[in-house]
């Protein structure tokens, strides 16, 4: 069952998006302000989160930005604030919609729907590579550990792929040179273990094994 999170400080308009979230066949979970929300976004896995943005403690826009940095689920405002800079701004957060109050639920429930298929046909189209903690986003060059985005170099990134790819097999720097560099190399194969070292420092998590006098691997045994 999908998990919608509703983040609504006004309770009347909670329970009713409750209620008919639910009875569309959602899982569905309460913030009523900002804290809520970030704790239950960092406790659970969500498809989509409806966001108020004039919230306690923490505005909506606050929340949204801080859900961006660590993920790109979809995002819906759901607000009075109608002005055209509101909406503009909701936008440049990376919101997916932006429906203003009053609202019609059946309108909403199609929004709804159409934006998480719009995201799951995405999510087909893109490829994903899971290793414990460590997830990486293959079309987009990006890297997540515990779902925090990893700022790493495209070279950096694609040693990691190609060690994720071959789980359990050593990579000896010639391997990850020919994978990657391809006739394209002319300097000194050591700058591989340059990358290795940034790349474990940056991931602060042990994943990465040296063989030693042979080279590197990402042991498949979970």
């Amino acid at each position: 069952m999908q998990k919608i999170l509703i983040v609504e400080d006004d309770i009347s308009i909670q329970e009713l998006l409750h209620d008919y979230i639910q009875e569309a066949g959602f899982e569905v979970y309460l913030a009523s302000d900002g804290v809520e929300a970030v704790t239950l976004f960092s406790t659970h896995n969500f498809e989509l989160v409806l966001l108020d943005i004039m919230l306690p403690k923490i505005d909506g826009y606050s929340v949204c930005e801080i859900i961006r940095k660590r993920s790109n689920i979809p995002i819906i405002f759901l607000t009075a604030m109608d002005s055209e800079n509101d909406q503009i701004k909701g936008f440049d957060l990376l919101a997916d919609d932006y429906v203003t109050k009053p609202f019609s639920m059946p309108v909403l429930m199609r929004k709804l729907t159409a934006v998480l298929r719009r995201t799951s046909a995405n999510d087909k189209d893109s490829q994903f590579i899971k290793y414990k903690n460590l997830q990486l986003d293959v079309d987009a060059y990006k890297a997540y550990v515990d779902g925090n985005n990893i700022e790493l170099t495209p070279r950096e990134f694609e040693i990691l792929r190609e060690l994720l790819s071959h789980q359990g097999r050593i990579l000896t720097r010639d391997n990850l040179i020919n994978l990657l560099w391809k006739y394209d190399f002319y300097g000194d194969e050591r700058i591989v273990d340059t990358h290795i070292k940034n790349l474990r420092k940056k991931l602060d998590i042990d994943l990465i094994d040296t063989i030693r006098g042979v080279g590197y691997r990402i042991d498949k045994e979970i």
